[in-house]
Protein backbone atom coordinates (compact mmCIF):
# COMPACT_ATOMS: atom_id res chain seq x y z
CA UNK A 1 0.00 0.00 0.00
CA UNK A 2 1.97 3.21 -1.01
CA UNK A 3 2.25 6.20 1.56
CA UNK A 4 -0.04 9.07 1.00
CA UNK A 5 0.91 13.07 1.64
CA UNK A 6 -0.62 12.56 4.79
CA UNK A 7 0.71 9.33 5.98
CA UNK A 8 4.05 11.43 5.52
CA UNK A 9 2.62 14.36 7.18
CA UNK A 10 1.76 12.09 10.19
CA UNK A 11 5.21 10.40 10.28
CA UNK A 12 6.56 13.71 10.60
CA UNK A 13 4.44 14.77 13.32
CA UNK A 14 5.01 11.74 15.01
CA UNK A 15 9.18 12.57 14.73
CA UNK A 16 8.82 15.74 15.88
CA UNK A 17 7.06 14.86 19.05
CA UNK A 18 9.27 12.16 19.99
CA UNK A 19 13.19 11.81 21.02
CA UNK A 20 14.17 10.30 17.57
CA UNK A 21 16.87 12.11 16.11
CA UNK A 22 16.82 10.64 12.79
CA UNK A 23 14.90 7.77 10.46
CA UNK A 24 15.25 6.43 7.31
CA UNK A 25 12.27 4.08 5.64
CA UNK A 26 12.08 2.89 2.80
CA UNK A 27 9.68 0.25 -0.05
CA UNK A 28 9.87 -0.35 -3.42
CA UNK A 29 8.44 2.58 -4.66
CA UNK A 30 9.48 4.71 -1.91
CA UNK A 31 12.12 6.30 0.00
CA UNK A 32 12.09 8.64 3.33
CA UNK A 33 15.11 10.01 5.25
CA UNK A 34 14.49 12.39 7.52
CA UNK A 35 17.57 13.58 10.50
CA UNK A 36 16.92 16.84 13.23
CA UNK A 37 18.32 19.70 12.81
CA UNK A 38 21.21 19.89 15.02
CA UNK A 39 22.08 15.99 15.32
CA UNK A 40 25.75 15.20 14.19
CA UNK A 41 26.03 13.27 10.86
CA UNK A 42 28.00 10.85 9.49
CA UNK A 43 30.26 11.75 6.35
CA UNK A 44 27.99 9.00 4.81
CA UNK A 45 24.99 11.06 5.64
CA UNK A 46 25.65 14.27 4.49
CA UNK A 47 25.17 16.13 1.19
CA UNK A 48 27.05 14.62 -2.02
CA UNK A 49 30.46 16.84 -1.77
CA UNK A 50 31.12 18.49 -5.63
CA UNK A 51 33.48 15.90 -7.72
CA UNK A 52 36.60 17.29 -9.44
CA UNK A 53 37.24 16.76 -12.72
CA UNK A 54 40.27 15.98 -14.59
CA UNK A 55 40.08 19.58 -16.33
CA UNK A 56 39.96 21.72 -12.95
CA UNK A 57 35.86 22.18 -12.87
CA UNK A 58 33.62 20.87 -10.12
CA UNK A 59 30.53 19.25 -10.58
CA UNK A 60 28.17 19.81 -8.01
CA UNK A 61 26.10 16.74 -8.22
CA UNK A 62 22.26 15.76 -7.22
CA UNK A 63 22.07 14.82 -3.57
CA UNK A 64 18.87 12.73 -3.58
CA UNK A 65 16.07 11.55 -6.71
CA UNK A 66 13.89 13.82 -7.61
CA UNK A 67 12.66 16.55 -10.00
CA UNK A 68 15.41 19.26 -11.30
CA UNK A 69 14.18 23.22 -11.06
CA UNK A 70 16.42 25.55 -11.60
CA UNK A 71 14.26 28.53 -10.19
CA UNK A 72 12.22 28.82 -7.13
CA UNK A 73 8.71 29.35 -9.21
CA UNK A 74 7.91 29.05 -13.11
CA UNK A 75 8.72 31.75 -14.50
CA UNK A 76 10.82 33.51 -12.09
CA UNK A 77 14.68 33.67 -12.85
CA UNK A 78 17.09 31.07 -12.20
CA UNK A 79 19.02 30.78 -9.19
CA UNK A 80 22.02 30.42 -11.27
CA UNK A 81 23.01 30.32 -14.98
CA UNK A 82 26.27 29.94 -16.54
CA UNK A 83 28.81 32.99 -15.80
CA UNK A 84 27.35 33.12 -12.48
CA UNK A 85 29.85 33.21 -9.38
CA UNK A 86 28.88 31.06 -6.50
CA UNK A 87 29.80 30.72 -3.07
CA UNK A 88 29.27 27.41 -0.64
CA UNK A 89 25.96 28.29 0.38
CA UNK A 90 24.40 29.72 -2.61
CA UNK A 91 21.85 28.05 -3.17
CA UNK A 92 22.15 26.28 -7.26
CA UNK A 93 18.56 24.66 -7.44
CA UNK A 94 15.84 22.91 -5.82
CA UNK A 95 15.37 19.40 -6.10
CA UNK A 96 11.30 18.35 -5.52
CA UNK A 97 10.64 14.79 -3.57
CA UNK A 98 6.90 14.04 -3.07
CA UNK A 99 5.74 17.39 -3.14
CA UNK A 100 8.77 19.31 -0.68
CA UNK A 101 11.52 21.39 -2.57
CA UNK A 102 15.16 20.90 -1.13
CA UNK A 103 17.39 23.61 -1.81
CA UNK A 104 21.16 22.71 -2.99
CA UNK A 105 23.59 24.72 -2.62
CA UNK A 106 27.15 24.49 -4.05
CA UNK A 107 29.42 24.08 -1.86
CA UNK A 108 32.43 25.62 -3.85
CA UNK A 109 33.39 29.08 -4.24
CA UNK A 110 33.65 29.39 -8.40
CA UNK A 111 32.02 30.25 -11.31
CA UNK A 112 29.24 28.12 -13.09
CA UNK A 113 30.91 27.14 -16.37
CA UNK A 114 27.81 24.63 -17.50
CA UNK A 115 24.17 23.28 -16.84
CA UNK A 116 24.21 20.11 -16.81
CA UNK A 117 20.65 19.10 -16.54
CA UNK A 118 16.91 20.37 -18.05
CA UNK A 119 14.68 21.96 -15.76
CA UNK A 120 11.68 19.92 -14.40
CA UNK A 121 14.47 16.99 -15.50
CA UNK A 122 14.16 13.63 -13.10
CA UNK A 123 17.73 13.51 -11.37
CA UNK A 124 19.11 10.36 -9.61
CA UNK A 125 21.08 10.49 -6.55
CA UNK A 126 24.80 11.25 -8.13
CA UNK A 127 23.21 12.68 -11.25
CA UNK A 128 25.51 15.86 -12.38
CA UNK A 129 23.31 18.80 -12.09
CA UNK A 130 26.25 21.79 -12.63
CA UNK A 131 29.99 22.05 -13.36
CA UNK A 132 31.86 25.03 -11.76
CA UNK A 133 35.35 26.40 -12.17
CA UNK A 134 37.02 26.94 -8.70
CA UNK A 135 38.73 30.23 -7.80
CA UNK A 136 42.41 29.76 -6.78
Amino acid sequence: MPLSEDDIREILRLIDESDVAELQVETETFSLYVRRRGTAASPADSEPIPEAATDGAITIVAPMLGIFYRAEAPGAAPFVAVGTRVEPNTIVCLIEVMKMMNPVSAGVVGQIVEACVENAELVELGTALFRVQPER
